[in-house]
């Protein structure tokens, strides 16, 4: 059995899991998030935890175990808790503003780069070289802090871009270091 996958789930107090077939939805009041899963696992909820199964030992389904329970459980942790990414901008000049539901960025074009709040994600910017992207879902946060640091990418030389907080940047040494 894959040690991911066998460990149940614990429902914590205010969330309700609804699994139909082969559909799951998990959901506080305010926020739910749902998903489809794999015909070959099946998912049981019984005395406020949820365990997940599969149906043969083949490398698919095996697979399929660990990477269903990590889904749900990031989906069970989203809806109590939320998560968050925290990126930071550097550059002179550079600076990020929240205008509405819009996330605009003044990162060296010459125009600026706006993002639009997608349903169930919220931008922060506590400083003009801050920004923080919350949500219930795990993967369209990290999806769209991803894009937004696409938007200008750290440079090699000087570091300037958006990056994530953690993020360690090695500089390369410029032209007078080749000597």
């Amino acid at each position: 059995m894959s040690r991911i996958g066998r460990a149940p789930i614990t429902i914590p107090e205010g969330v309700n899991v609804t699994v139909k077939g082969q559909h799951i939805e998990v959901s506080d009041g305010k926020t739910t998030l749902n998903r489809d899963i794999h015909p070959a696992i099946t998912v049981e909820v019984k005395d406020n935890e949820i365990r997940v199964t599969r149906g043969s030992d083949t490398k698919e389904h095996r697979s399929l175990h660990g990477l269903t329970r990590s889904l749900i459980n990031n989906m069970v942790v989203g809806v109590k808790q939320g998560f968050q990414k925290t990126l930071e901008v550097n550059g002179i000049g550079y600076r990020a503003l929240k205008q509405g539901d819009k996330l605009v960025l003044n990162v060296g074009y010459s125009h600026p780069v706006e993002f639009t709040e997608p349903e169930g994600l919220t931008y922060d910017v506590p400083a003009p070289n801050r920004i923080i992207v919350k949500g219930a879902d795990k993967q369209l946060v990290g999806e769209m802090a991803a894009k937004i640091r696409a938007s200008r990418l750290p440079d090699a030389y000087k570091g300037k871009g958006i990056k994530y907080d953690y993020e360690v940047l090695k500089l390369k040494e410029g032209k007078s270091g080749a000597k």
